[in-house]
Protein backbone atom coordinates (compact mmCIF):
# COMPACT_ATOMS: atom_id res chain seq x y z
CA UNK A 1 0.00 0.00 0.00
CA UNK A 2 1.15 3.50 -0.87
CA UNK A 3 0.82 6.26 1.72
CA UNK A 4 0.36 9.79 0.38
CA UNK A 5 0.38 12.83 2.68
CA UNK A 6 0.35 15.83 0.33
CA UNK A 7 -0.15 17.19 -3.16
CA UNK A 8 3.60 16.98 -3.77
CA UNK A 9 3.76 13.30 -2.75
CA UNK A 10 0.75 12.52 -4.94
CA UNK A 11 2.30 14.35 -7.89
CA UNK A 12 5.41 12.16 -7.68
CA UNK A 13 3.25 9.25 -8.99
CA UNK A 14 2.14 11.09 -12.13
CA UNK A 15 2.33 8.70 -15.08
CA UNK A 16 3.11 5.76 -12.80
CA UNK A 17 1.25 2.73 -11.58
CA UNK A 18 0.27 3.45 -7.99
CA UNK A 19 -0.44 -0.18 -7.23
CA UNK A 20 -2.89 -3.07 -7.27
CA UNK A 21 -5.49 -4.20 -4.78
CA UNK A 22 -5.76 -7.64 -3.27
CA UNK A 23 -7.70 -10.25 -5.22
CA UNK A 24 -11.42 -10.23 -4.41
CA UNK A 25 -13.67 -13.20 -5.20
CA UNK A 26 -17.12 -12.37 -6.58
CA UNK A 27 -19.45 -15.07 -5.28
CA UNK A 28 -23.15 -15.67 -5.87
CA UNK A 29 -24.06 -14.27 -2.44
CA UNK A 30 -22.49 -10.91 -3.32
CA UNK A 31 -24.22 -10.87 -6.71
CA UNK A 32 -27.57 -11.69 -5.06
CA UNK A 33 -27.14 -8.95 -2.42
CA UNK A 34 -26.43 -6.39 -5.14
CA UNK A 35 -29.47 -7.61 -7.11
CA UNK A 36 -31.67 -7.24 -4.02
CA UNK A 37 -30.34 -3.75 -3.31
CA UNK A 38 -30.91 -2.60 -6.90
CA UNK A 39 -34.03 -4.70 -7.64
CA UNK A 40 -32.21 -6.12 -10.66
CA UNK A 41 -33.05 -9.84 -10.62
CA UNK A 42 -32.25 -10.74 -14.23
CA UNK A 43 -31.66 -14.47 -14.60
CA UNK A 44 -28.16 -13.89 -16.03
CA UNK A 45 -27.18 -12.61 -12.56
CA UNK A 46 -29.34 -14.47 -10.07
CA UNK A 47 -30.42 -17.82 -11.50
CA UNK A 48 -27.44 -20.21 -11.71
CA UNK A 49 -29.47 -23.05 -13.26
CA UNK A 50 -30.99 -20.91 -16.00
CA UNK A 51 -27.64 -19.17 -16.63
CA UNK A 52 -25.89 -22.53 -16.94
CA UNK A 53 -28.45 -23.57 -19.55
CA UNK A 54 -28.99 -20.33 -21.49
CA UNK A 55 -25.98 -18.10 -20.97
CA UNK A 56 -23.05 -18.11 -23.38
CA UNK A 57 -20.85 -17.92 -20.26
CA UNK A 58 -22.25 -21.08 -18.67
CA UNK A 59 -22.81 -19.38 -15.31
CA UNK A 60 -24.16 -16.25 -13.71
CA UNK A 61 -22.25 -13.01 -14.12
CA UNK A 62 -21.78 -10.04 -11.81
CA UNK A 63 -23.68 -6.86 -12.59
CA UNK A 64 -21.34 -4.40 -14.28
CA UNK A 65 -22.29 -1.78 -11.72
CA UNK A 66 -21.50 -4.18 -8.89
CA UNK A 67 -17.91 -4.40 -10.11
CA UNK A 68 -17.83 -0.63 -10.59
CA UNK A 69 -19.15 -0.06 -7.07
CA UNK A 70 -16.14 -1.93 -5.68
CA UNK A 71 -13.72 0.81 -6.78
CA UNK A 72 -13.68 2.66 -3.41
CA UNK A 73 -13.20 -0.60 -1.48
CA UNK A 74 -10.39 -1.81 -3.76
CA UNK A 75 -8.81 1.68 -4.03
CA UNK A 76 -8.42 1.82 -0.23
CA UNK A 77 -6.24 -1.31 -0.51
CA UNK A 78 -3.93 0.47 -2.96
CA UNK A 79 -3.51 3.93 -1.48
CA UNK A 80 -3.90 5.47 1.95
CA UNK A 81 -4.36 9.19 1.38
CA UNK A 82 -3.61 10.82 4.71
CA UNK A 83 -3.67 14.34 6.06
CA UNK A 84 -6.97 15.18 4.35
CA UNK A 85 -9.96 17.09 5.66
CA UNK A 86 -12.23 15.60 3.02
CA UNK A 87 -12.16 13.23 0.04
CA UNK A 88 -14.81 13.44 -2.68
CA UNK A 89 -15.64 10.86 -5.35
CA UNK A 90 -15.89 13.44 -8.12
CA UNK A 91 -16.51 11.52 -11.30
CA UNK A 92 -16.11 8.62 -13.67
CA UNK A 93 -14.86 9.13 -17.22
CA UNK A 94 -14.55 6.97 -20.33
CA UNK A 95 -15.49 3.66 -18.74
CA UNK A 96 -15.89 0.57 -20.89
CA UNK A 97 -16.98 -2.84 -19.75
CA UNK A 98 -14.76 -5.19 -21.74
CA UNK A 99 -15.50 -8.63 -20.31
CA UNK A 100 -18.10 -9.96 -17.88
CA UNK A 101 -17.05 -11.10 -14.43
CA UNK A 102 -18.35 -14.62 -13.88
CA UNK A 103 -19.48 -15.94 -10.53
CA UNK A 104 -16.45 -17.07 -8.48
CA UNK A 105 -14.01 -15.02 -10.59
CA UNK A 106 -11.33 -13.18 -8.66
CA UNK A 107 -10.82 -9.53 -9.54
CA UNK A 108 -8.10 -6.99 -8.81
CA UNK A 109 -8.00 -3.23 -9.34
CA UNK A 110 -4.87 -1.70 -10.91
CA UNK A 111 -4.46 2.05 -10.55
CA UNK A 112 -2.28 4.56 -12.38
CA UNK A 113 -2.18 8.32 -11.81
CA UNK A 114 -2.74 9.98 -15.19
CA UNK A 115 -3.50 13.58 -14.13
CA UNK A 116 -3.19 15.78 -11.07
CA UNK A 117 -3.97 19.45 -10.59
CA UNK A 118 -4.23 22.00 -7.82
CA UNK A 119 -7.60 23.74 -7.94
CA UNK A 120 -6.97 26.60 -5.49
CA UNK A 121 -5.94 24.26 -2.69
CA UNK A 122 -8.05 21.28 -3.71
CA UNK A 123 -6.16 18.39 -5.28
CA UNK A 124 -7.90 16.84 -8.27
CA UNK A 125 -6.57 13.47 -9.42
CA UNK A 126 -7.53 11.26 -12.33
CA UNK A 127 -6.81 7.59 -11.78
CA UNK A 128 -6.80 5.10 -14.63
CA UNK A 129 -8.67 2.10 -13.23
CA UNK A 130 -8.35 -1.35 -14.74
CA UNK A 131 -10.21 -4.30 -13.28
CA UNK A 132 -8.29 -7.50 -13.91
CA UNK A 133 -9.83 -10.96 -13.81
CA UNK A 134 -7.46 -13.62 -12.50
CA UNK A 135 -6.29 -15.86 -15.33
CA UNK A 136 -7.66 -13.59 -18.09
CA UNK A 137 -5.75 -11.29 -20.41
CA UNK A 138 -8.69 -8.97 -21.11
CA UNK A 139 -9.78 -6.60 -18.33
CA UNK A 140 -13.33 -6.55 -16.99
CA UNK A 141 -13.32 -2.77 -17.43
CA UNK A 142 -11.10 0.19 -17.93
CA UNK A 143 -11.75 3.86 -17.31
CA UNK A 144 -10.86 6.86 -15.23
CA UNK A 145 -12.04 7.80 -11.77
CA UNK A 146 -11.68 11.33 -10.45
CA UNK A 147 -11.13 12.17 -6.79
CA UNK A 148 -10.88 15.52 -5.02
CA UNK A 149 -8.77 15.79 -1.87
CA UNK A 150 -8.77 18.66 0.59
CA UNK A 151 -5.36 18.29 2.24
CA UNK A 152 -4.89 19.90 5.66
Amino acid sequence: MVIINSFEEYKSYLGCKIGSSNWHKIDQAQIDKFAAATLDFQWIHTNPEEAKEKSPFGSTIAHGYLTLSLIPYLWKQIADIQNVKMEVNYGIESFKFNKPVLVNDEIQLRAKLIAISDLRGITKVVIEANLDIKGQTKTAYTGNVVFLYHFK
